[in-house]
């Protein structure tokens, strides 16, 4: 089995989510759950030894994509911006899951490259606190101090909305990247001050106005923790050519996001989606960057995934397909971790 260490879930949401309806989430990952894509015993199974485990602020209201016209084309509106209290209250209460899973032994929190491997070597979940969207932070960063010395290791300043740190991208079909304005004069001192600190700086979600912007100011390799190829895919989501040459030369990596409508040539938000457009990405990938800048980004209890694989129990499938590819041993081992860890140990100043 090769194992998997995988660069963006939304398990501490769904977790979170559980909780208010009164399911201990201790319980709910070290012993299996009747929904989702993550816990330990299906992660087990699927040989996900670990991966960055997202903050996320739900947007108010039901997030949904637009319905397709009749092209299949849709433009989901960006969401309006969050205020920052009730932010921060919901990433206290999923740093406060993550803590407790690590001190009931569901889970190692990992604050370094070696701690993930020695928990993956000890057969136990590596996870690393990651926070996508930063509307919990004050712009005076104050907060990201505290979430630092918490756990966290990992950060996107913006998800697919804007904050005061800069602009995400809409879910939108076709859509070019370059959809707004990029990191605000915040934004530019959060990058700063990640870089400062170790925090792992994540553009995915990022407008591409804001990708250049984290480029020209960033020490770190450039890391897109869960998009595709904009060229197969073109939704707004997704990266370009030139994209993925600057993230080649900074020797950093894109995570191949499982989500069926970054996948699918037309988009649609269909689970009947062959594990083969998964390898088409991958492929396209390689032989634009290269193999050390490849790897996975699942975006598990986050997106519809394609139903052949179903959950995290289904990695080994994605595997198999790639070694049936032409991939060697060497280049999955690379592609399922060890690209990530070499990224993490460079942003975490290892």
């Amino acid at each position: 089995m090769e194992l998997v260490f995988d660069g963006h879930n939304d398990v501490l949401l769904r977790l979170w989510q559980g909780r208010a309806k009164g399911v201990d989430p201790v319980v709910e990952f070290a012993n299996g759950a009747s929904e989702g894509h993550i816990d330990g015993p299906r992660a087990k199974a699927g040989g996900l030894a670990g991966g960055l485990c997202a903050i996320y602020i739900p947007s108010n209201g039901d997030f949904s994509l637009k319905e397709p016209d009749a092209n299949g084309h849709y433009s989901t509106p960006l969401e309006a911006p969050l205020a920052r209290q009730p932010s921060l209250d919901i990433a206290l209460d999923m740093a406060s899951i993550a803590l407790r899973l690590d001190r009931a032994g569901a889970w190692r929190l990992c604050r370094s490259t070696a701690q993930i491997r020695n928990a993956m070597d000890d057969g136990v979940f590596a996870a690393v606190m990651h926070m996508e969207g930063c509307e919990a932070l004050d712009e005076d960063l104050d907060t990201l101090e505290v979430f630092y010395a918490a756990g966290l290791r990992s950060l996107g300043p913006v998800w697919s909305r804007n904050n005061i740190f800069g602009h995400g991208v809409p879910f939108a079909y076709p859509s070019s990247p370059d959809t707004g304005p990029g990191l605000t004069d915040a934004g530019f001192e959060l990058v700063k001050a990640c870089n400062r600190l170790g925090i792992l700086v994540d553009l995915a979600h990022i407008t591409e106005r804001g990708f250049w912007d984290v480029a020209k100011t960033t020490d770190q390799p450039l890391v897109a923790s869960h998009s595709n190829v904009h060229a197969l895919t073109p939704v707004a989501r997704n990266l370009t050519d030139k994209q993925f040459d600057a993230i080649k030369e900074s020797r950093g990596l894109v995570g191949l996001n499982y989500a069926v409508t970054m996948l699918r040539d037309d988009a649609q938000d269909n689970a009947a989606t062959p594990i083969s457009a998964m390898v088409k990405h991958i492929d396209y990938m390689v032989e634009r960057m290269g193999i050390d800048c490849v790897a996975l980004g699942s975006d598990f209890d986050g997106a519809t995934i394609p139903a052949e694989l179903a959950d995290a129990s289904g990695n080994q499938k994605l595997v198999a397909a790639l070694k049936a590819a032409g991939y060697a041993d060497l280049d999955l081992a690379k592609i399922c971790r060890e690209n990530w860890l070499r990224v993490l140990a460079s942003a975490w100043h290892e």
